[in-house]
C-alpha cells in the first residue's frame, strides 16, 4: 500500500513527520500508565481495529473529508487514537 502525504504527494521522508508524534521516550509506558487505557498489545490491536472501523465519524465530526488513501498523518492517528479508545 502506498501512502501519501495530506496534498496526495507520494514522499518517503514524510513519514518522519509523524513518527515523533507516537514515538514516546522509552519507559513511557511505565513512567505515566494512566495516558494509556490499552495497555497490552492484545487491548492496543482491538482498540485499533475498532477506532479504525468508526474513525469516518471522527473525521466527520471534524468537518474533515474522509481519506480515500492513508497518509502518515492517517496512520499516527490510528495509532494515536488506539492507546485510549475503547
Amino acid at each position: 500500500m502506498a501512502f501519501s502525504d495530506e496534498t496526495g504527494k507520494q514522499e518517503k521522508n514524510t513519514q518522519s513527520n509523524y513518527l515523533g508524534r507516537f514515538s514516546p521516550p522509552s519507559g513511557h509506558l511505565q513512567q505515566k500508565p494512566e495516558e494509556r487505557e490499552n495497555r497490552d498489545l492484545g487491548s492496543f490491536l482491538n482498540a485499533m481495529a475498532g477506532w479504525v472501523e468508526d474513525m469516518d465519524g471522527y473525521y466527520q465530526n471534524r468537518s474533515e473529508s474522509v481519506p480515500d488513501q492513508p497518509t502518515w498523518k492517517t496512520v499516527a492517528e490510528i495509532l494515536l487514537a488506539s492507546r485510549v479508545y475503547e
